[in-house]
């Protein structure tokens, strides 16, 4: 399962919180930790964040809606842009210039730097490498549609979660068309692009198109 480890999709140098994944194999295993890793952080991040709230920091020429909603616990970095109605559900942390937009909710989530989620976007229970994007309308689905947990099929086979809520892992510079689903348990590789309009489940290789009707192709650059 080396494809799905923290290092084949993630940049960690792309953090200011990259400890949180230090007792970690895989990217989804900080999930359950988000809440009180948040807790602990929080007061002791220093003179360059703000607590504007009970349990909610936010950095520095970080701009905030007046019409947003953020619940804490939560870290916002800086140069952060937070647009008209966007809902921070809690325990969320969310990476220097990133952007997050109208109408779009966060909820247990760890975003890296330079993150994009900036029109009508639901990211719950979610980890989102350096630099992914995600276009309009795309939804992270974070349940299944029947009982039992969160699982990850990659080449033949299974890691069992035991979540109950996971939806997804975009590694660095993942793209995802416009109103795209991303089923729970799903892996996105470096650099892959994924076709507005898909629904998606399992994993997708680094440096892949994911077309319609599940076609995969390598990128040619």
């Amino acid at each position: 399962m080396k494809k799905i480890r923290i290092n084949s999709l993630l940049d960690l140098t792309q953090t200011d919180f990259a400890d949180i994944f230090d007792s970690c194999e895989y990217p989804h295993e900080i999930l359950p930790l988000i809440k009180e890793y948040i807790l602990k952080k929080g007061p002791a991040l220093g003179s360059g964040y703000t607590m504007i709230k009970e349990n909610v920091w936010v950095g520095k020429n970080t701009e905030i809606a007046e019409t947003a909603f953020i619940k804490g616990p939560a870290i916002i970095g800086n140069n952060v842009e937070i647009r008209h109605c966007a809902f921070i559900r809690g325990n969320a942390i969310i990476g220097n210039n990133s952007t997050i937009g109208n109408s779009t909710e966060i909820k247990n989530a760890f975003l890296f730097n330079n993150v994009q989620t900036p029109h009508f976007n639901y990211v719950g229970d979610s980890v989102l490498g350096f630099h992914a994007h995600i276009g309009a309308g795309v939804i992270l689905s974070n349940v299944r549609s029947i009982p039992g947990n969160v699982k990850i099929h990659c080449d033949g086979d299974t890691i069992e979660t035991g979540l109950r809520k996971f939806s997804a892992i975009l590694g660095d510079n993942a793209e995802i068309g416009c109103n795209s689903v991303l089923n729970p348990g799903t892996v996105i590789g470096r650099n892959s692009v994924v076709y507005p309009l898909s629904c998606v489940r399992g994993f997708i290789p680094e440096n892949s198109i994911y077309k319609k009707n599940g076609v995969i192709v390598q990128k040619n650059s």
